[in-house]
């Protein structure tokens, strides 16, 4: 513990982020390898991740308290709108679309965090974002369509989503509250609601497809959620974004792994990029505190 408490706040909240990208990753492979239709995926994924952060939360506090305020119920309506719409958008477009909509997220945050939380405008960000962008372009040059205008309106949308769920967590956070991960519970419990009536009569799954959705629920999203609201007291919503966009680069791995499904060579180049973008982001505050520390 004395070990954990003497590293740098913002070098844990970047750790933490890295490894909550990685865990995200994990659910290209299995929507992959899963046969079952979109929102049963997230019936019973959201519903298993709420109970895991439930029985989490009771847990590590001994209680949980349930918060109505402004901010916890804008933060679980988005939280609820990235999830939905990303499967809505997936069935309207390419999945490669949707991927790429879905990660325009850190643009938005860039002008609403200092417009909201008073942040300064940090032009490495903004630069940062450009490149991992491009390199997104590239990583699904082959795979990105014109087509389904209505899907890629919806990705946006869940990109826009993923940007305010980020941004009121974080507001939340800066307010001094501890409890911001409800608001994760109750936008996977309002996902779990609204997905229920469109698959009620396709809830019906094998033993292998429980496990798979097990995991997801309980790893993919409810343990991967709960280190995402503790590495994002520690830096901005922004770069929160920035890191998450790792999960484009390590999804492909996962499959490639899972069902051999090889990327191609712009693919390649673009995740080298896009991660090559996020660690010299990352490695500039470091070398500052190192010359400071001289």
């Amino acid at each position: 513990m004395d070990i954990v408490s003497k590293i740098p706040h913002h070098r844990k909240g970047l750790f933490l982020i890295s490894l909550t990208a990685f865990l995200w990753s994990t659910s290209g492979l299995f929507i992959k390898i899963l046969t079952v239709n979109a929102f049963v995926i997230s019936f019973y994924r959201s519903l298993i991740a709420a109970l895991t952060l439930l029985v989490i939360t009771y847990a590590k506090n001994r209680r949980i308290k349930f918060e109505f305020d402004a901010l916890t119920i804008l933060a679980s309506v988005f939280y609820s709108g990235i999830l939905i719409f990303f499967v809505l958008a997936n069935k309207m477009t390419t999945s490669a679309n949707a991927i790429f909509l879905q990660f325009t997220a850190p643009i938005y945050l860039l002008f609403l965090e200092p417009l909201f939380l008073k942040t300064k405008f940090r032009p490495r960000d903004l630069i940062t974002i450009i490149i991992c962008i491009a390199g997104m372009a590239l990583f699904f040059s082959e795979k990105l369509e014109a087509g389904g205008i209505y899907g890629n309106i919806i990705a946006v949308i869940a990109g826009i989503c993923f940007a305010l769920f980020s941004l009121f967590v974080k507001w939340k956070r800066n307010l001094g509250s501890d409890n911001t991960i409800i608001s994760v519970i109750l936008g996977n419990f309002l996902v779990a609601i609204i997905s229920l009536p469109i698959v009620y009569s396709e809830l019906a799954i094998t033993t292998s497809q429980f496990f798979i959705l097990l995991y997801m629920g309980i790893v993919q999203i409810g343990i991967s959620y709960f280190i995402f609201n503790i590495g994002i007291k520690y830096v901005s919503a922004t770069e929160s974004m920035i890191i998450g966009m790792l999960e484009a680069v390590f999804n492909p791995i996962w499959v490639f792994f899972g069902v051999g499904e090889v990327p191609s060579i712009p693919a390649i180049a673009g995740g080298i990029i896009i991660f090559s973008a996020i660690i010299l982001h990352n490695l500039y505050p470091l070398t500052k505190e190192r010359k400071k520390s001289i």
